[in-house]
This record gives structure tokens, sequence and C-alpha cells, in this order.
């Protein structure tokens, strides 16, 4: 029997917070999670990008906060 937990009568915001949770706690764990063979080539892209100005970098911090205004 599988335990699932019910999500759709989260607003999105709680849904967030619900998945921040959970990726502060797998990151807690100590056997530490590998990347998809795609991760690789998907970060060289996104440095390339950087590298020639076609995208810029922002603060995490910032960022959350952001994101957590244009869901709630």
């Amino acid at each position: 029997m599988q335990n699932t937990i019910k999500i759709t009568h989260l607003s999105r915001a709680e849904k967030l917070r619900v998945m921040e949770a959970i990726w502060d706690e797998l990151t807690h764990e100590a056997k530490p999670l590998e990347s998809p063979a795609w991760h690789k080539h998907a970060l060289q892209e996104t440095e390339h990008r950087l590298a020639t100005g076609q995208e810029q970098s922002v603060d995490w911090q910032k960022a959350k906060i952001e994101l957590r205004k244009r869901f709630e």
C-alpha cells in the first residue's frame, strides 16, 4: 500500500513552501544525490550564456523573494 499526501487543496505558495522544505531535507541527508547526465550539458549551456552576456545571474535570496511574491 502506498502512502500519499493530498496536496491539491494547497495554494501555489503553500506547495512551493512544501517543495522547499522537502528540498532542504534532501540536502541534509548523508548520501549525496547524483545529478542526471543531462544536467552537465544544461550547466554548460548556462555557463556559456553567462559568459556571452545572454544571461544574468540573480542572488538566490532575492530570487526566492521574487518567486514567492509572484506565486502568492
